[in-house]
């Protein structure tokens, strides 16, 4: 998410106020990207004074010693019913085929779900495992107005009550991650995966919704992903969001689709290039420069991941854990020892190879753990 929130800072680095700046601009895009959609637009606008308030909540906590993330992401499952290639939540094995244990039920997530809006967090991003697996999960974030729910999705759960209740709570808004063309997509997701995510959008756009894309970005397929002829199909389609994740390699096998630094430099050339001659979609990339954001934004910087069972990790990518959500607060949960070290011993500023310096310093993160 990082390489969102641009390239000028003061001397004295302010990441409150870098943040702030971030979400403001996202809300300010996603106005702009809603504009013929009436209801669509009401809704922004409502969140928008909601998120004007957060920020206000988090600058105040800042002036008193705590910070506070805008962004959570919750992993509320650990099942999915697709393989993808190279997944890095299976080679994890933060998904997988067995019957979910000890998971994190409805009410406990709705718990946190109101604490978060109790801190000032706008934003949680619901992913898996497929999270619309969990539809008491979803439905629990749908009461909850004040905070905007991207869902991370295979798109293959998407049914008619889905659609209604994506209607009825405007704050849902489904992310379908596509590869690229139906070569790309169905090579990496299946066979007819990429018919159905089509299908899927124009569903969505015919009943006046809103959704976006996620794409996962590899040497193979950087370049189209950031071609005109795709982001067209996506835009004709009523998408108003792409969000760009860079493909990070969790196994050696898996590490030539990893982006390599002068392929990083063109997507990042092309992503501000897309933000200022296509304003009809946000454009969000994750994990980004993190050179350009003051740092590493994980670790309750800018973001923490809650996975599954309700540990509380740095980031999908660094599944280490020091506390869980079922036996603390989510303000203590962000405040972990682990989450304390990363951020204060300046281990998120250091230089690295790739874009994800958490994955890079796994090592070390674990010795962190028991040290």
């Amino acid at each position: 998410m990082n390489d969102h929130w641009g390239d000028n800072m003061d001397e004295v680095f302010d990441l409150q106020n870098y943040m702030t700046a971030g979400v403001e601009r996202i809300v300010s895009e996603a106005i702009k990207a809603t504009l013929k959609n009436p209801k669509e637009s009401a809704f922004m606008l409502r969140f928008a004074a909601a998120a004007k308030s957060a920020s206000k909540k988090r600058r105040k906590a800042e002036d008193s010693g705590e910070h506070i993330p805008p962004f959570l992401i919750a992993s509320i499952t650990s099942s999915c019913n697709l393989h993808c290639a190279g997944c890095y939540s299976r080679c994890n094995h933060a998904t997988v085929d067995s019957a979910p244990v000890k998971q994190l039920t409805d009410d406990e997530w709705q718990a946190v779900f109101d604490e978060a809006e109790q801190l000032g967090i706008s934003f949680i991003l619901l992913a898996g495992g497929e999270p619309m697996l969990r539809r008491g999960v979803i439905e629990a974030a749908g009461k909850r107005q004040t905070i905007l729910f991207p869902i991370f999705t295979n798109g293959t759960y998407l049914d008619e009550r889905y659609l209604e209740l994506f209607d009825k709570c405007r704050n849902l808004i489904p992310i379908m991650s596509i590869e690229g063309d139906r070569q790309r997509t169905d090579e990496r997701r299946g066979e007819g995966i990429y018919d159905k995510l089509i299908s899927n959008m124009d569903e969505i756009k015919k009943r006046g919704l809103i959704f976006g894309a996620s794409v996962t970005v590899t040497a193979k397929n950087y370049r189209e992903v950031t071609s005109r002829e795709f982001l067209d199909n996506l835009s004709e389609r009523g998408c108003k969001a792409v969000i760009f994740v860079e493909y990070v390699p969790v196994t050696a096998e898996s590490k030539e689709l990893a982006p390599t630094d002068a392929e990083r430099d063109y997507m990042q050339r092309e992503i501000k290039r897309l933000r200022e001659t296509r304003p009809d979609m946000v454009y969000i990339a994750f994990p980004g420069d993190e050179k350009s954001s003051g740092g590493c934004v994980a670790a309750g910087r800018g973001f923490f991941h809650i996975n599954s069972h309700g540990g509380a990790e740095p980031c999908p990518f660094s599944p280490f854990s020091d506390i869980n959500v079922r036996d603390s607060s989510l303000r203590e949960a962000m405040n972990s020892p682990l989450f304390r070290k990363l951020r204060d011993e300046g281990y998120l500023l250091e230089d690295h190879d790739g874009g994800c310096v958490l994955y890079e310093k796994r090592g070390l993160v674990k010795q962190l753990i028991n040290a």
